[in-house]
């Protein structure tokens, strides 16, 4: 897949087969988009081509927004290359591009820069400033300007009943077997692993202490987790806490990985570690030997999921 970061690096003279959004999660309901993109372009000989944009437009139109993203922009784009698109144009969203009207959009984008010879988006797209265009618009300017636009009716995305934000929404609350659902994969956390207080190694559960660099990323509720990583080449199985240590009086949370059946230094190396599944809350408990002794039982309810995949 070929990816370009800005439209000013786009210069690709292929006609395509576009479709636009941020597409969060590349969840379940995007793949109705994307796979059906992804198929016209192979009938069509046509470049598959998503139109994205970062920052998250609402990062920029919404300056108090909090808004986290279920996916990183390397994340996203690994994804995608899977799936099999042919090209990702990752577009910065800014105030002045927000202020581009709905025909300076169609006119300078999608045909002088992209050659779009058809559109394949969702029932409800809107765009231009303001979004008040709409794909009744976008059918127009296709008249005139030799491009096809395909909708994606309604009832095949709402029959998925998912979206970016039901997926968010279950991730911060814990539920992790309706977000990995939802998803149509397992969530990642991805990251660069750094040093901690060994805390973990003292009590006979040494962990890989992993550093979010984006901090748009959302992470899940705290808890324990069953996780997979690559690790050296091959899969490993651990258990993962997001948290603060309360039972050491932690302040700062934390996202640590206790992998079985691995010795080796990880210091510094990144890692993609998928959630599985979700074990049970982060507690506070009354002595590091109670806390040992619960850790034991994570692992043995860890392994007996693992075993279960």
């Amino acid at each position: 897949m070929l990816t370009v970061q800005g439209l000013s690096n786009y210069d690709n003279p292929q006609p395509s087969v576009v479709t636009i959004g941020t597409f969060d999660g590349v969840h379940i309901g995007h793949r109705k988009i994307l796979e059906r993109l992804i198929e016209e372009g192979r009938k069509q000989h046509l470049q598959s081509t998503l139109l994205t944009f970062f920052p998250h437009p609402r990062m920029v139109l919404q300056k108090d927004s909090q808004i986290k993203l279920l996916n990183t922009i390397e994340e996203k784009s690994a994804i995608l290359s899977r799936l099999g698109l042919d090209c990702l144009v990752i577009q910065p969203f800014t105030l002045d591009f927000s202020r581009k009207s709905a025909t300076e959009f169609v006119r300078e984008i999608l045909v002088g820069k992209l050659r779009v010879k058809k559109i394949i988006i969702g029932y409800d797209h809107r765009f231009g400033r303001n979004r008040n265009a709409n794909i009744q618009d976008l059918q127009s300017f296709g008249s005139i300007l030799d491009f096809s636009v395909e909708e994606i009716p309604a009832q095949e995305i709402e029959e998925v009943s998912v979206s970016s934000t039901k997926i968010r929404k279950a991730l911060e609350a814990g539920d992790l077997e309706t977000a990995n659902a939802y998803l149509g994969y397992e969530y990642m956390l991805t990251g660069t692993v750094e040093g901690g207080k060994k805390l973990g190694r003292d009590l006979g559960f040494p962990t890989a202490n992993l550093k979010i660099e984006d901090d748009y990323k959302l992470i899940p509720a705290s808890g324990v987790y069953v996780a997979r990583s690559e690790v050296g080449g091959r899969q490993v199985y651990g258990m993962m806490n997001i948290g603060t240590n309360p039972t050491v009086d932690g302040s700062r949370r934390h996202i640590e990985v206790h992998f079985f059946d691995y010795e080796g230094d990880l210091y510094g190396k990144r890692l993609q570690v998928h959630l599985l599944s979700r074990i049970r809350d982060e507690r506070k408990f009354d002595s590091l030997d109670t806390l040992k002794k619960q850790l034991g039982r994570d692992r043995q309810k860890a392994k007996e999921l693992i075993r279960g995949l």
